[in-house]
């Protein structure tokens, strides 16, 4: 029983009657009454606006006869589902087409089982509204959304155009195409002109829905030029998308579009849309979506929802262009700053093999020390770009700096780690980020090995330690105690020492390649040893192997790889011998330069070595106390002369007057040999320089 109120609720009341007027001549609703046989009795004014459905000979039929594929769908079991249970159905959507070659329609549709005051049934009431804008709004928004979330995951623009490619089909074409010019490929910024000015747009991506699309699409890569007074350059000449609803072969413009019109009238196109990407005031590209299969024409609401997602594209790949432009700067930098070749030394073969995957932080360096002896170092900078690469450059250029006042490893890094910790300071704070975030940690592994006494000092600021192939096939961690990261924590760092035997193979790599072969030490150590063996093969070959073998499919840092074989310098490259500190040592240190240089077949160039040494032991006589040493090294094509003494004293080259009685030895010895200069001992310094034997060096 119906709730009323007062003689308005009975049957029959002007109520009623006011009520049903109102049903089927002002709602705006679509109001269909069939019986229980499902032919149509009744429809309101309403119910002949709703374009589905074709009622002007309808009633007294079903609703197959004039409902077309609309009852083809759930229509039919709505129908049928409310009659036989009584049970409204609500909002139910309802879909089909008017024709073939139209656009698909919603309609919503609630239906309702009708009864008498019995109980018994009538028929059915449904009352229609159509929704297919509804529905193409929420769609539109919805590809927005989902689109916004999928487009640009990288700063690659091949990747960022295939996303957008990818999005755009099947939902608004069945094939798009992205064209990008080449400047923008290049990193470099286009300003809105000319279409002559643009030159060639690249394609970076395309999808069909096609089979056989592979017939008439671009190629990856394959530059196009633009032609005048079409619709590709009218949108790249004032930067609005333009629609084609209809596309007939016939247009004029296809045929100065000889490549692109040609493509379009192979695949069937029948309505097109061209959207220009342009972002921050620069052109980008622009992309071209046709329909072929798809009989719709492209209408107003496609062309703004597509016009809105290449503008997010096109943002997209500009970001990608910026950091493929500061990272092509960043890698140009690292490449400038690393060592453009490794010369020979005589205390270790090396071979390296150095890829520049990104631009980042990474270098390697082969230093040569005083006495012969070599400095290997390796270390990486976190992070990419131009201030990870000038920060590379700026490490690097202070380790060759203080590698040449012959400190201890331990030694170097401390002053390293003041440098890097001083430049942290310098560089203005972002406010972007958080501060653990900003930091970018840089390691550093700096090794000695002297050819004389086969021995190693070894430092690491957060550096992996060196791997060490022996000759008898053992391969094992060089024993390297690790301090913090240059510019972290405290400057505690301490070096270790250990004897390794000649021909051993000493392996330093940047952190990230030994990261990517695994999280695990040991398993790194068991696969760089197999990498290794056999150890009697040449060494670059060795370390072609090893990067082969340890550099994953998709590596994204820099692999940095410095192998080193050792050498030793045996009794007849070295001769040493202690002296009293008298003056008459320095006849006698002369006298047994002599004889050893005889011993080398060097009789030429006793006179000039005899004078370095001769001088560098007067010095020490005249400023120091305890016993004198004297020891030469020949080196390849060098002889090295070093004296060592007890004092501390650093000497300084003085260029004397012709009035002075003394002062002149440091400056002879400057002036004969290629180098020299002194390095702290554990107790006094010695005094070295290096004599060529031949001009070229």
């Amino acid at each position: 029983m119906v709730a009323s109120l007062g003689g308005h609720g009975r049957p029959g009341s002007e109520l009623d009657e006011a009520i049903l007027g109102a049903l089927f001549s002002e709602s705006t609703v679509g109001l269909h009454v069939l019986d229980t046989q499902l032919r149509l009795v009744r429809y309101n004014t309403a119910a002949r606006y709703v374009r589905a459905f074709a009622l002007e000979e309808a009633l007294g039929r079903h609703p197959r006869e004039w409902a077309g594929d609309f009852y083809a769908g759930n229509y039919e079991a709505t129908l049928l589902e409310v009659l036989d249970t009584g049970v409204p159905s609500l909002d139910v959507e309802v879909r089909g087409h008017l024709s073939p070659d139209e656009p698909e329609m919603v309609l919503s549709v609630s239906c309702f089982r009708l009864e008498d005051a019995a109980g018994g049934v009538l028929g059915v009431a449904t009352a229609v509204v159509e929704i297919t804008e509804r529905k193409r709004s929420a769609a539109r928004l919805a590809l927005l959304e989902r689109a916004g979330g999928r487009i640009g995951t990288t700063l690659d623009i091949f990747r960022t155009a295939q996303e957008f490619a990818d999005e755009m089909v099947p939902v608004l074409a069945d094939t798009v195409v992205v064209e990008v010019l080449d400047s923008v490929l290049r990193g470099e910024v286009s300003e809105p002109g000319t279409v002559l000015e643009y030159g060639a747009l690249r394609c970076t991506s395309r999808t069909s829905t096609a089979l056989d699309a592979e017939r008439y699409l671009p190629s990856i890569g394959e530059a196009i030029g633009l032609s005048s007074a079409t619709p590709f350059a009218q949108s790249l000449s004032d930067l609005r998308p333009r629609i084609v609803e209809h596309l007939s072969a016939d247009a004029d413009w296809l045929v100065r579009e000889q490549v692109r019109g040609r493509r379009l009238t192979e695949a069937g196109a029948h309505s097109l849309l061209v959207l220009p990407l342009t972002a921050r005031g620069s052109v980008i590209g622009v992309a071209h979506c046709y329909r072929s299969s798809t009989p719709q024409a492209y209408d107003a609401g496609e062309l703004a929802v597509a016009a809105e997602l290449a503008d997010r594209v096109a943002l997209c790949l500009d970001n990608a262009r910026l950091y493929a432009r500061e990272r092509s700067a960043g890698r140009l930098l690292q490449l400038s700053l690393r060592p453009a070749r490794v010369r020979g030394h005589g205390a270790v073969e090396t071979a390296y093999s150095y890829c520049p995957l990104g631009a980042g932080g990474d270098w390697f360096d082969v230093i040569p020390l005083s006495g012969a002896r070599v400095a290997l170092v390796t270390g990486d900078t976190v992070g990419r770009g131009l201030e990870a690469a000038a920060t590379m450059g700026e490490v690097r250029a202070a380790i060759s700096a203080l590698a040449v006042l012959d400190l201890t490893p331990e030694e170097v890094l401390e002053r390293l780690h003041a440098l890097v910790t001083r430049l942290h300071g310098e560089r203005p704070r972002r406010t972007d980020v958080a501060a653990d975030d900003e930091r970018r940690d840089t390691t550093c592994l700096y090794l000695v090995y002297s050819p004389v006494t086969r021995r190693c000092a070894v430092a690491s600021a957060g550096h992996p330690p060196p791997v060490l192939a022996l000759p008898d096939g053992t391969v094992e961690y060089a024993m390297t105690p690790s301090g913090p990261p240059l510019g972290r924590g405290l400057a505690k760092y301490a070096s270790a020492e250990f004897e390794i035997p000649e021909d051993s193979i000493l392996l330093l790599s940047n952190t990230a390649l030994l990261r990517a072969v695994s999280d695990d030490p040991e398993e790194q150590l068991v696969r760089v040893g197999d990498a290794l063996q056999p150890t009697g093969r040449p060494l670059q070959e060795i370390c072609d192997e090893v990067l082969y073998k340890l550099t994953p499919e998709q590596m994204e840092n820099d692999a940095v790889l410095l192998l080193a074989r050792t050498r030793g310098l045996g009794p007849d490259q070295v001769a040493s011998w202690a002296l009293l500190n008298h003056p008459a040592s320095v006849a006698e240190a002369r006298a047994r330069t002599e004889r050893a240089l005889e011993h080398w077949g060097l009789e030429q160039h006793a006179f000039t070595v005899t004078l370095v040494v001769s001088e560098l032991v007067t010095n020490a006589v005249r400023y120091s106390e305890g016993p004198i040493g004297v020891r030469l090294i020949l080196d390849g094509s060098v002889v090295v002369c070093e004296v060592t003494d007890d004092s501390s004293t650093v000497p300084h080259l003085r260029h004397a007057e012709e009035v002075d009685e003394g002062g002149r030895g440091l400056y002879l010895t400057w002036q004969v040999s290629r180098r020299w200069g002194t390095r702290p001992e554990t107790r006094g310094k010695t005094i070295w320089a290096e004599v060529a034997l031949s001009e070229d060096e």
